[in-house]
């Protein structure tokens, strides 16, 4: 295991920074680059792509990071094994680079939603350790969304849901593109499986419009007897936890109609990369660094507990 001195500090104990691999050089790699080089926590070993002259190459080499045009093979034959390593590229892809990636016992955090590893919505999910070393962030209107559906659940009788987002065209990348499917079958299975309800639906809209509009994620739900006010509390409350580590999500509208709930979610981009409207990339990289950090917590606790015996 790799793991740098730092000075970054959780709790009474330090925690040591540990090493960190990204695969994938498109609009998630960068940022996820991007917020791996502003974390106290994380240190970034290697940026791995195909493409020589990618711009996420480019723009991980500014930043200091060592880059491969190697892709995968850039990572198994690192000189030291990395902590974690996050898949940035396509859920077909993952399933291989899981295969390869498994023997070698680094975290892996995928991007994609490839269905393979553990689902983690970091603000349901809490901080205790995955039971496998594959953590998987379901989609982007999975992070949005489950918070919402896991809270609704947890108060009402809550008797069906059903999740849309709608991502602007100009950010939906090739990988995004591919995995449509999967992306609709992981998020419904993300919000069953969170919730408890087993009538449920996701649905993805790509948006043409110009200017592009923000990311945004509507969530229904039949709850026969439910409360508007308290509605209204659980909603804002389950909101409030996904702010603290994504700033630009909000609840922007509540509303009660009968046994119908309906709650509009609206995440801005909080990115030195990403337009503001990329808010569904942004909450998927920031649950991944969260993951991570929550990672390197439990590394350097670990190496203390087994330090003082």
């Amino acid at each position: 295991m790799t793991v740098v001195e730092g000075t970054a500090s959780a709790g009474t104990g330090r925690v040591r920074p540990v090493s960190v691999a990204v695969i994938g050089t498109g609009a998630i790699g960068q940022d996820l680059v991007a917020k791996v080089h502003r974390s106290a926590f994380l240190t970034c070993g290697l940026v791995a792509g195909r493409n020589p002259g990618s711009a996420g190459l480019r723009h991980a080499a500014a930043l200091g990071s060592p880059t491969s045009a190697d892709g995968i093979d850039a990572v198994l034959g690192a000189p030291r094994a990395f902590d974690v390593v996050f898949d940035a590229t396509s859920a077909m892809a993952h399933a291989e680079h899981w295969r390869l990636l498994e023997p070698l016992g680094a975290l892996v955090i995928d991007m994609t939603p490839s269905r393979i590893g553990q689902m983690v919505v970091p603000t349901v999910t809490g901080p205790q350790p995955p039971a496998v070393r594959n953590v998987n962030l379901i989609s982007c209107g999975g992070q949005a969304s489950v918070p919402i559906a896991h809270a609704l659940a947890q108060r009402f009788d809550v008797e069906y849901i059903e999740v849309v987002s709608t991502v602007a065209s100009t950010i939906a990348g090739r990988a995004t593109r591919l995995n449509l499917d999967e992306y609709v079958t992981t998020t419904q299975h993300a919000v069953t499986s969170f919730s408890g309800v087993g009538d449920t639906k996701a649905v993805l809209n790509i948006s043409p419009a110009v200017p592009p509009a923000p990311f945004r994620t509507a969530v229904h739900a039949i709850a026969p007897g439910a409360d508007a006010e308290q509605v209204r509390a659980v909603v804002a409350a389950a909101a409030e936890r996904v702010r603290a580590a994504q700033p630009g999500y909000q609840a922007v509208a509540c509303s009660v109609n009968g046994d119908r709930i309906t709650v509009s979610l609206e995440v801005v981009a909080d990115s030195e990369v990403l337009p503001p409207y990329a808010g569904n990339l942004d909450i998927i990289n920031s649950a991944a660094v969260m993951v991570a950090e929550q990672h390197a917590v439990r590394l350097s606790a670990a190496a203390r507990t087994g330090a003082g015996r």
